[in-house]
């Protein structure tokens, strides 16, 4: 059965460690493509998203191979350019091979990506920003072809920090002729990882972790062992769990310096938290305090990943709080399983508004994406009964085994 069991209504106490983040390696597995030699991944976390990038790697001519959470991909015999099927068509980040094909082969055909049913995130950012390196673009039905006689460095200025064309822009600059300027490219932490990658295997990039990078293409690339860093979206789901149940808890290697928006907001909640060199231990009471009012942003600001979570806890806040959503416009689609639950949500756009109420119930609910489905399994911690989440799979996208982890911390939950 594609779904999970909560008996819920327990504090969370115990331990657990934070996975290896997914939005970090799975560029870092496309830049892996750049490299005519062998790439070693460590702490490579065991999700779906993972398992389909390899299935892409490998239609492309990578050897992909893994023990345990190290992925090694060797890309000395790649041969293809064209990618179809479930693997595009079912994983979004598959748009971010476009870039590293270019880089290796000059040109890319892809059908359109899929995956994202929580906003349009439109591919035109990307398009256009690899036009400007000298890409030209042929829409067909379906699918893109996207070709370069020679990727020639540019001066880029996105008109919209986004993740995603920031790591096009990178993987086809790599291999450009001459140098790239990105202009308010996107900062967050999977960035830097990316660049970090690039680095350890040769590539000239300044400014990392800025919003202007500096990218001297045309060096020669080496094969590199590298460790993906924890995921910060999979500490913060365990973070507001505890908020919600009232608990404590301890993230093991937490990435604590990238959390501070989640850690701001939950220590204005009521959470008494303590970073070391291990990682983060979290004391709480079951939640009391609302937020006002929160918006989500690029980083450093609070992740548009964490609303959903976030929001499945404020339903049992004393009080009224509102969250506002700024990146994507259908992040709302948990409003309506919490409130068969018995939250008091109303919605006006892209703003929610939450009345806290006493209890929340157990009962079938159904996840629509990958974080509201984690969300719900928040819902299902803190609410009285048995609560059962259907789609599971979309949980699996980006959360290594959440039963695993919320058992470690005192759950009642199973898949079923």
């Amino acid at each position: 059965m594609d779904a999970i069991h909560i008996r819920g209504g327990n504090a969370l106490f115990g331990e657990t460690r934070i996975q290896g983040s997914k939005n970090a390696v799975l560029p870092v597995m496309a830049a892996a493509l750049l490299i005519k030699d062998i790439s070693i991944i460590e702490n490579c976390p065991r999700i779906s998203d993972v398992y389909h990038m390899q299935n892409l790697l490998t239609q492309i001519g990578c050897r992909v191979s893994r023990a345990d959470r190290t992925l090694m991909i060797d890309a000395r015999h790649v041969s293809q350019d064209k990618m179809s099927g479930e693997s595009v068509t079912g994983m979004r980040s598959s748009i971010m091979l476009l870039g590293a094909m270019l880089g290796r082969f000059g040109e890319a055909t892809l059908a359109y990506p899929g995956g994202c049913v929580i906003g349009k995130r439109p591919i035109d950012l990307h398009l256009n920003a690899l036009r400007k390196m000298g890409v030209s673009i042929k829409e067909e039905e379906g699918a893109f072809t996207a070709r370069a006689k020679q990727l020639c460095g540019a001066v880029i200025t996105l008109p919209f920090a986004s993740v995603g064309a920031t790591e096009n822009v990178i993987l086809a600059a790599v291999n450009a002729r001459g140098v790239t300027v990105l202009k308010n490219a996107a900062k967050e932490p999977e960035i830097t990882a990316l660049c970090r990658f690039l680095q350890k295997a040769g590539a000239v990039i300044e400014g990392v972790g800025g919003s202007v990078l500096i990218i001297q293409g045309g060096s020669a690339l080496h094969g590199v062992q590298f460790a993906v860093p924890a995921d910060r979206i999979v500490a913060g789901t365990y973070l507001f769990s505890v908020l919600g149940t009232g608990g404590h808890i301890f993230l093991k290697d937490a990435p604590v310096s990238q959390m501070k928006g989640m850690l701001k907001t939950a220590v204005e909640m009521g959470a008494e938290v303590t970073a070391s060199r291990e990682g983060l231990s979290v004391l709480a009471g079951p939640v009391k305090k609302t937020v006002p009012y929160i918006k989500t942003d690029v980083f450093p600001g609070f992740p548009t990943d964490m609303q959903s979570p976030l929001m499945a806890v404020l339903a049992k806040a004393s009080g009224t709080s509102i969250i506002e959503e700024t990146i994507f416009e259908n992040r709302f689609r948990i409003v309506e399983e919490l409130v068969k639950m018995g939250a008091d949500i109303k919605t006006d756009e892209n703003r929610a508004v939450i009345t806290g109420v006493t209890k929340l119930y157990g009962c079938e609910v159904t996840a629509r994406e990958l974080r509201g489905g984690a969300g719900l399994v928040i819902a299902g911690c803190m609410a009285e009964g048995e609560t059962i989440v259907r789609n599971r799979h979309f949980i699996e996208r980006g959360y290594e085994d959440i039963c695993r982890d919320y058992q470690n911390l005192g759950v009642n939950i199973v898949t079923g």
